[in-house]
């Protein structure tokens, strides 16, 4: 990846800085159509740019209790294409050019508001207080036991009943000669979905001339708490069919297996002779209807990969995506120790969008994350986060073609 990152945190946790939130409750929700472009046309050296990144805001939709819902769209000097609602952080659209140069959409979504109110499995959303999973919603900390709000049977998923995927967020955009973005901002109160603690979150979304989608996600909180944020967008980069002819690498030697909740059992299972063995590319398709518990389980992958490679702080790379059919490809990078691969085994048509239907395995997804249930785990790194301690981790998907 080559000067695709604006910069880099350093680490999960540091000194705050009281510039990241100090005028959030000040800012409230934009009905207008406002656009915000770059000053200068940029230029790489040795390439023509056509024109200047740009970043446009619009009115979106209507919840039900009046509450304006907004849209940024951002686009970079190459065609790409970003569309992110404060619905949830949610990247409804995001267009990039395949092998042919055809423009094409390669996420799923939906087709309006009311659908993502209804019906949406986190399609695009940004995933908070806690990505993945936590056993029977509970977890202690300091020795207080605290009881969350559980979604997905006796577990707690995603962030609750109303994670930050069915938030609304503040939403600032902005460019730069060579970038288009939008800053997310949100106050998480001391007691949602359980959760101790008021949790104020900042994600910033950056679309670069490289081709690629910086996420940075920062928090603080007033009492000790837990984090795991992430960004849950389903991929499929043919932007039609399902995923299983998709070329997959992820750079993991083990995995974390789960029981018959999808909960972690603490052990790690090396991948080596398994269907989850993609240290080298290879088909999603060409071993998920193995004869193996873990498959069972979840239908498919729904699994976390533990990275061989030790962050400290910098970006690596966690996987790489190559469609054969349109010759788009897709680097995923973190500061994560792990990230969740999963092959869209619960979609069943019930949703749709425009001329298609979200079937079962139409869509995967890599969620960079801190490993499911650590707070029950004391073999998994912690996610607790401290009064005076900056949590702060960071996403990029690189785009391109061949």
């Amino acid at each position: 990846m080559s000067n695709c990152v604006s910069f880099c945190l350093e680490s999960r946790y540091s000194a705050p800085s009281s510039s990241h939130f100090g005028n959030w409750l000040k800012t409230s929700v934009l009905s207008l159509s406002i656009s915000v472009f770059a000053s200068n046309v940029f230029a790489e050296e040795g390439t023509a740019m056509t024109h200047a990144p740009t970043a446009t805001m619009s009115h979106y939709g209507t919840l039900a209790d009046q509450t304006p819902v907004n849209q940024v769209t951002l686009t970079n000097a190459n065609g790409v294409e970003v569309d992110v609602i404060s619905y949830g952080g949610i990247i409804t659209r995001l267009v990039t050019p395949d092998k042919n140069g055809k423009s094409g959409n390669i996420v799923l979504g939906m087709d309006n508001l009311e659908d993502y109110v209804s019906s949406n499995p986190y399609f695009g959303a940004i995933i908070g207080r806690y990505g993945n999973r936590i056993a029977n919603g509970k977890f202690t900390l300091n020795g207080t036991e605290y009881q969350l709000a559980t979604n997905d049977g006796d577990n707690h998923l995603h962030g609750g009943v109303q994670g930050f995927d069915k938030k609304i967020w503040q939403m600032h955009p902005f460019t730069t000669a060579n970038s288009a973005g939008v800053k997310l901002t949100l106050i998480s109160p001391d007691g949602d979905q359980g959760y101790p603690g008021t949790l104020n979150t900042e994600v910033t979304y950056t679309l670069t001339n490289n081709n690629t989608l910086d996420m940075q996600f920062v928090a603080t909180t007033d009492k000790p708490t837990i984090v795991n944020l992430t960004q849950h967008t389903y991929f499929n980069l043919a932007g039609k069919g399902d995923i299983l002819e998709h070329q997959v690498q992820i750079h993991a030697d083990a995995i974390t297996p789960v029981d018959s909740g999808l909960i972690p059992t603490g052990e790690l299972m090396p991948v080596q002779g398994t269907p989850f063995d993609f240290r080298q590319p290879q088909a999603i398709g060409k071993a998920i209807n193995a004869d193996n518990v873990q498959l069972e389980r979840a239908k498919g992958y729904d699994h976390n990969y533990i990275l061989k490679d030790e962050v400290n702080g910098e970006l690596v790379e966690a996987a790489n995506v190559y469609d054969p059919a349109s010759g788009r490809t897709l680097t995923v990078y973190t500061v994560e120790p792990a990230v969740q691969f999963y092959s869209g085994n619960f979609l069943d048509g019930s949703t749709s969008q425009e001329y298609r239907d979200h079937g079962m395995r139409s869509a995967f997804c890599l969620e960079p994350q801190h490993n499911p249930d650590s707070p029950n785990q004391p073999n998994f790194a912690s996610t607790r986060l401290l009064p005076g301690e900056i949590y702060s981790t960071q996403i990029v998907y690189e785009f391109g073609a061949k």
